[in-house]
């Protein structure tokens, strides 16, 4: 990793006292942070919201299932746009970082009135047998043969890839995979109308990778090699071992 011996020695030793000083003039940056981050999320649910039109269908565990039945009797759900395309073995380690978060979150999103599940293009069976190799309770669905993903900006056809850029994170830029990450967020009325809310991608998907909130902690921080793609380190949770190199599998523009 990044963080050498000789960069550890060579960081500054000091007092208690100059280090309490240090301390607080860094924790009035944080309460700043802090307050600004509570202003955009206020902005966030402040933005207006768009009526989702097209009737979309899923394969689910139970049944084919609307968009609406998605919500299982909550008025908000949250969705993963998880990068598992057809024809893929496994899903995208870094997506997989972000579901590990999953199931620890669900029974308190669950009182918040919030429903979580993923989606991804994979047929059900190849969905359903990588989910219980990586011991997952949470749902997960397949969009497969429905515009979901394409409507959503998170999965492109291959004549908008041989143009050399796609429409991703609000903009026109390279991208090299056929999936790409994202979270959307919909809330359904009490006349069953379902909107979209929100949409976030990009480094934006960071919101699920509680993991990197304790990395930024400590003091070599999430201590990834400067270079376009920073999740090279990760694998899928069962794929670890001591002393491995950098990840080819690893998928996920979150840099963007």
């Amino acid at each position: 990793m990044n963080t050498t011996i000789s960069e550890a020695k060579s960081h500054p030793v000091v007092s208690s006292e100059h280090w309490l000083s240090e301390r607080k003039t860094l924790l009035a940056r944080e309460k700043e942070l802090m307050r600004l981050h509570d202003q955009v999320a206020t902005e966030r649910r402040a933005l207006p919201w768009e009526r989702v039109e097209k009737d979309y269908v899923f394969d689910t565990a139970e049944g084919r299932r609307t968009l609406s039945d998605l919500f299982d009797g909550r008025r908000q759900l949250l969705v993963q746009h998880f990068m598992f395309g057809p024809g893929w073995e496994q899903g995208c380690p870094s997506c997989s970082f972000m579901a590990d978060h999953t199931d620890g979150m669900n029974v308190h999103l669950a009182q918040r009135d919030i429903t979580v599940i993923a989606i991804s293009r994979a047929p059900l069976a190849d969905i359903e047998r990588f989910r219980q190799r990586m011991g997952w309770q949470f749902r997960w669905v397949s969009s497969h043969g429905s515009d979901f993903n394409h409507d959503f900006n998170v999965s492109f056809t291959p004549e908008q890839l041989a143009k050399g850029e796609v429409y991703y994170n609000y903009g026109i830029r390279p991208f090299p995979a056929e999936e790409a990450p994202g979270v959307s967020v919909f809330y359904k009325d009490d006349a069953g109308q379902v909107f979209h809310t929100y949409s976030t991608y990009g480094r934006g998907v960071e919101v699920m990778m509680g993991a990197y909130n304790m990395m930024d902690l400590t003091p070599k921080g999430r201590d990834e090699r400067d270079v376009p793609h920073k999740m090279e380190w990760v694998r899928h949770h069962d794929r670890y071992t001591s002393g491995q190199g950098p990840a080819a599998a690893s998928c996920c523009a979150t840099r963007t």
